[in-house]
This record gives C-alpha cells, structure tokens and sequence, in this order.
C-alpha cells in the first residue's frame, strides 16, 4: 500500500457501536415489493460530476428506508454511493435530477481493486437512521440549515421539543439535531437589540410557560435540565449534530448546571458573583476553561465563538474558509465519513456562533475543519461513553451573514453546497457499520 500523510494528528475512533440486526437482504426486498433489474449496480458519483449532491444524500436515504443497502465509498469520487440497480431507485434519481452510472463487474472491480490500495474504504449503510430535530413549534423550516437541507433532500425526520426530550421522548431515535437554541435561558442573547420586538416577547413568553409548566421556576433552570437530557441520550448511544448556538450554549449550560449565570434581564435575578469559579468544565462534551458573558446587553454567550474577534478585525466573505482535513479512511472512517465532500476547502459564513475558540477545544476532541490562519475551528467531533456529538459553526452554509428578517434560502440554487454536505454526511453516518476486513 502507498504511504500516506495526513494532515493533522488524528483522534483514533473506538469501535463501532449500536449494529443493526442482521436481516437477510433478499428478504427485505421481497417484502418491499421491488425487484432488481438485469444490470449490476448503480454508481451514484459524489465528484464534480453530480448534479445535485444533496439530492443524492436522499436517494441513499430512501434506499434505506426501502430496505435496500448503500455501499458508501469514502473518499472515491467524493464520497460515492454504490447501490444494487432497482427501476424504482433508476426512476427516483432521474426525478429528483440525480447523476448515476450503471456499472458492470469489471467496472465493480476495477473500483474494488482502487479502493483496496489507496486512501479509500468502502462502508456499509444497512437502515435508515430515526431522525429527530429539537425545534420551538413556532419554527419555520427555513429557520435552520438543517431542516432547510433534510426537506430539500426528501429526508424523513420529525420534531421535538423540550417537554418531548425530558419525558425520554429521544430514546426512540438515533440521531438528534439541536436548533440553534440558546440552552442558557437568555433567549440568545438578543435583548440589547429586539428586547422590544413582538416575536422576542412572544418567544420569552412562549419559553416561560413551558418552564412552569414542567415544574420549573425559570428558563435557565429548564433549559438546564434539557442540556442534561440531551447529553444523556448521546452517552447511551446517541448520535447528536448541533450547529450555530446550539453547542456553544449547550456546554455552557452543562458547565454552569449547578450555579446561576443568567443576568437580572432574563430571569429576574443576579447571576452568582463568583459563578465563574464554579463553572464545572468536567460536564462539557468540547469545550473548557472558557468565560461566560454576564453583560446582558453583549451579543455573546461566551469567549467560545470568535465572531467578536472577526468583527474587530474586519474579517468579511473574502478570504473566510475552512480547510477539511484529510483522515485515513481505513483506520478512521468515522472522521472520514464526516468530511466526505467535493472539495476540500469550504467558504465560510457567520451565524450567532460563527466559530470555536480552538484554544478551548477540549485535546479528546476531532478537529475535521478550521481556518488554521484565525485559530478557530469550524467542525468538530468527538465521543462520551457510546455515543457521539458534531458540532458546526455558523448559521447558514450559504448564506454569509444571515440576519433577522432575511428571506430563506433557495437550495436549488446550491444544490451542490459543500456545506450543507456537510449537514448530511452527518445525518447518513448512524446507518453505518464497520465492514469486515479480510485477514
């Protein structure tokens, strides 16, 4: 096998967890009514060449969902899927304007044989994963990039919310998507300028009576509980993606779960004087020793995100990106996974946290892309117990600087968004297993 360098010192991933049961393949698609055509496979490209890249995630998607297993070749032709020929998944990607190749066995071969001996690795995607996304019920599906990518891509997934998550409503899913919600219970951090708007008023509102009604005194408090909730889901096995705010506060909440950090504005008292000293960072899942804002007034959560750095220097669209690493897809596929793309250099774009402070990432933690140049980095994943967590910044992949009031985004016109890739290698990688290499 030909060396290979690798662009950072990689986080080896532990051993596969949480297979699915193993299922005649015959059976399934008897059941499901389709029946192979005479070809051998299709070959789903994900280079430069595809068409529509995040409609090719949810073909792969409903072959799962039909029972019918995808072959996912890490880093061939960008990620490329590998699936048995059915005229019902012919006919899928020609409606949904999908590229695809019929492939023959010396074709099937000649892949087989590429794979074997470079930095390449194919996995296996058995069944669809069961998707949730935790989502306020005055949420609109453009207000996330998430939803946003999993609705163009014709990706089943359903909503929860906070009283759905502490009545163990998670444990009947296999991955999670946190909304860019501020788990701190200060509304996130939008007082200074829209404390006078309606729909900040009705969302406060909205948040303090779910709070009462689930037995708890303020938001913090409930929002507190819900963090632990989420982080105890994906230490059973969980499977968690969280952008934008969402990780920032999330660790906040986490580290903070025992003292009061919220300023008078949002919960009608004083954050603990010394609440900084008793931030307890062994609960966080990425992040440490950073520092809480206590200024009510201040557009930031924390030293976390590095949007006020890059508004001091005046760090705009041009020259903003992240560099994906490169990982070894035999011995990491997990990473691998993770940053399956076209390209290798990906535009950045802002959002309430636009990126992490790479000094305080914790050294347990994956770094799958940063601006090296700015020390912040822009994707990340690690593990607690049997599950996983990745965390993006930013708000939307193809819109630089989102703001209130801006209208949402269009994905026809980004079909083939790098970034929103991104968003759904994540949401494919739980339907994997680890292939058996032969010895």
């Amino acid at each position: 096998m030909p060396s290979m360098t690798f662009a950072k010192p990689m986080t080896r991933c532990p051993r596969w967890r949480r297979l699915v049961t193993a299922v005649v393949f015959g059976i399934v698609t008897m059941s499901v009514g389709i029946t192979p055509a005479v070809a051998d496979m299709l070959l789903i490209p994900m280079d430069l060449t595809q068409t529509n890249h995040l409609k090719a995630y949810g073909v792969a998607f409903h072959c799962l969902t039909r029972g019918i297993k995808v072959e996912w070749l890490l880093n061939y032709r960008g990620g490329s899927f590998l699936i048995p020929i059915y005229p019902e998944i012919v006919d899928t990607c020609d409606i949904r304007g999908v590229s695809y190749q019929k492939v023959n066995d010396g074709d099937i071969a000649d892949i087989r044989a590429k794979i074997e001996n470079e930095n390449m690795e194919s996995v296996i995607l058995e069944k669809a994963p069961a998707v949730a996304v935790y989502v306020p019920p005055t949420n609109e599906p453009w207000d996330d990039a998430v939803t946003l990518a999993l609705t163009y891509a014709q990706i089943e997934y359903k909503t929860l919310w906070d009283e759905e998550v502490l009545s163990d409503a998670l444990s009947h899913y296999d991955w999670l998507h946190l909304h860019h919600e501020d788990f701190t219970g200060q509304y996130g951090k939008f007082y200074g300028s829209y404390r006078n708007e309606l729909w900040y008023r009705q969302d406060q509102q909205s948040c303090e009576e779910t709070a009462h009604k689930l037995g708890f005194r303020k938001v913090s408090e409930e929002k507190g509980a819900v963090a632990l909730a989420i982080k105890d889901y994906v230490s059973h096995g969980g499977f968690l993606f969280a952008m934008c705010s969402a990780p920032e506060t999330l660790d906040i909440a986490l580290a903070a779960s025992s003292v009061d950090i919220v300023p008078t504005p949002f919960d009608g008292d004083p954050p603990d004087p010394d609440c900084e000293s008793k931030l307890d960072y062994s609960r966080t899942m990425a992040f440490t020793g950073f520092t809480v804002s206590l200024d009510p007034f201040e557009y930031a959560h924390s030293d976390i995100d590095t949007t006020p750095d890059r508004v001091s220097s005046r760090f705009g669209p041009d020259g903003d990106y992240f560099t994906l690493f490169e990982f070894s897809a035999k011995l990491d596929p997990v990473p691998t996974m993770l940053v399956q793309c076209h390209v290798d250099v990906v535009d950045g774009f802002m959002g309430q946290t636009t990126a992490f402070r790479k000094s305080l990432v914790k050294k347990y933690v994956t770094i799958l892309g940063e601006n090296e140049g700015h020390n912040e980095i822009r994707y990340l994943h690690g593990n607690l117990d049997k599950g996983t967590f990745t965390f993006m910044g930013g708000h939307d992949p193809e819109d630089y600087q989102h703001l209130i009031y801006d209208p949402p985004t269009d994905l026809s016109l980004h079909k083939n968004s790098p970034g929103y890739r991104l968003i759904l290698n994540n949401v494919l990688f739980p339907a994997a297993r680890k292939k058996e290499r032969k010895t």
